[in-house]
């Protein structure tokens, strides 16, 4: 089969395209601004990608099918094209449902925080003990060389199979507005938690319930829904399931409960029950609470698959979390610069407890660009102001597009760095007018030259690439 995918170069786009490739399909692609290590990744793969939109171009080799972006709206000329000429079209969540899952055993992972590690540990967990799952995954697993990879022939499309997908909440495409997870189909469905994010398509966090909760629907009766014991969202989510519900968490009446945590710079151990029962105990390298949560999640979902303790003990010891998850990235000026996805107030507070952890006598540094859809906006003022407790020293870098809002709907990052400043931590926001430019993480090492000393933690804490400082630091280490 020929697939075309209009807007490529995203990194689950791509992923997708690289398993298609791998199984025997033609690919192609196209994008705009496709950059390494994507185009790299696409090349390498044999995929043959063309920079910008052509419908001339599709004309010349009609596609079998054709994946529209999330991103990609009307207006783009090639979609325009298999609109007017009625082309076969699908989603990349359609497309992985139908071509890659299928059959399979399929574990979704939901949740607004710790959905692309709590995935890459699921899968791990399977690989490591020879069952050849399948898997897309959202960001690069520490374990794997791809984020996408299909179930093998032998094992696709039967109910020996195990497919394990990262479930995104996000819209599926222009013209699908349900949650990408539903296109999944789970037989085990993970909800790490729920909170109010993705301001962009969802109103409120009514919206998100909703959504979650037509995902519950669909997952089967011969099947089970994880859900985490100790949030009230994710309870709630729950409650109509017709599927068997395993809530997992520290709460006495947990069916999967976490019991004797043990927190150490090297490790964190704890012991989980099954219904009552003692399962095992455990051990992750991984600092922090959410650590163990995601972990748990992934061990309650994978004994639905069959796995036994010691497969599970033996897969927790030699998981690597994946790239940007409390990613040690550089040394600059004798401090350990660590750069991480948090980009919600909860994440954020979450990371900077598993850093105190891991480096228990360090200073930690933090620098936060409000970026996303959410916190670019107000609703997050009051929770930004609390979440960096513990820190030294905090910069904020400048609101991502500030012109997409008014000035009374946009963070105030002056107000954040007065709040912050007022529980005795050193504060500083970038200028918004710093936002153009795109090396204003120069203005970080500025900040950051005043405020750390060797032994310190530098946290980046951010979904995007920070004024590159990432490569600032590394480059002057």
């Amino acid at each position: 089969m020929n697939i075309h995918f209009i807007g490529i170069g995203g990194s689950a786009m791509g992923s997708v395209a690289v398993a298609c490739r791998a199984v025997g399909h033609t690919v192609t692609g196209s994008d705009t601004a496709i950059y390494p290590p994507m185009s790299t990744v696409l090349a390498d793969a044999g995929i043959q990608w063309y920079d910008g939109y052509d419908a001339e171009r599709m004309m010349q080799a009609i596609p079998d099918l054709i994946v529209v972006g999330n991103a990609i709206s009307r207006g783009n000329v090639e979609l325009e094209h298999t609109l007017t000429e009625r082309l076969n079209m699908t989603s990349m969540a359609g497309l992985v449902g139908s071509l890659f899952i299928d059959k399979n055993m399929s574990i979704v992972v939901c949740g607004t925080h710790g959905k692309t590690t709590t995935s890459s540990i699921t899968a791990w967990l399977l690989e490591s003990a020879n069952r050849h799952p399948g898997f897309l995954i959202g960001g690069v697993p520490g374990n794997f060389d791809v984020g996408c990879r299909p179930v093998p022939d032998a094992l696709h499309n039967t109910a020996d199979g195990v497919f394990v997908s990262e479930g995104d909440e996000y819209d599926t495409a222009f013209f699908d507005k349900r949650s990408k997870f539903v296109h999944y189909r789970p037989t085990v469905a993970i909800i790490n938690n729920i909170e109010f994010d993705h301001a962009d398509i969802f109103p409120d966090l009514a919206a998100i319930l909703r959504s979650f909760e037509q995902m519950v629907r669909i997952v089967p009766s011969n099947g089970a829904v994880i859900v985490n014991a100790d949030d009230a969202n994710a309870l709630a989510a729950v409650r109509n399931s017709y599927a068997p519900v395993e809530p997992c968490g520290t709460a006495p009446d947990a069916w999967w409960r976490i019991d004797a945590l043990n927190y150490g710079a090297n490790a964190s151990t704890w012991t989980m029950y099954r219904n009552g029962a003692l399962y095992g105990t455990f051990t992750t390298s991984m600092p922090g609470e959410h650590s163990v949560r995601n972990c748990a999640m992934a061990i309650a979902a994978t004994a639905h698959a069959g796995l036994t303790v010691e497969e599970q003990q033996h897969g927790l010891a030699t998981f690597r979390l994946p790239k940007r998850r409390l990613e040690e990235i550089a040394r600059w000026k004798g401090c350990v610069v660590i750069d991480d996805f948090a980009h919600h107030p909860t994440a954020i507070a979450a990371t900077m407890r598993a850093l105190h952890q891991k480096y228990p006598t360090a200073r930690i540094v933090a620098v936060f660009e409000p970026r996303s859809n959410t916190t670019t906006r107000a609703f997050f003022q009051h929770e930004l102001a609390e979440c960096f407790a513990g820190a030294s020293a905090v910069c904020i870098g400048p609101v991502n597009r500030p012109e997409r809002y008014a000035v009374e709907e946009r963070l105030d990052t002056a107000k954040l760095v007065h709040d912050i400043e007022a529980q005795g931590i050193a504060a500083l926001s970038i200028a918004a007018d710093r936002a153009s430019d795109p090396l204003w993480g120069a203005d970080v090492v500025a900040f950051l030259e005043r405020h750390v000393a060797s032994g310190d933690v530098i946290a980046i804490l951010s979904n995007g690439n920070v004024g590159r400082l990432r490569q600032m630091l590394s480059d002057r280490s």
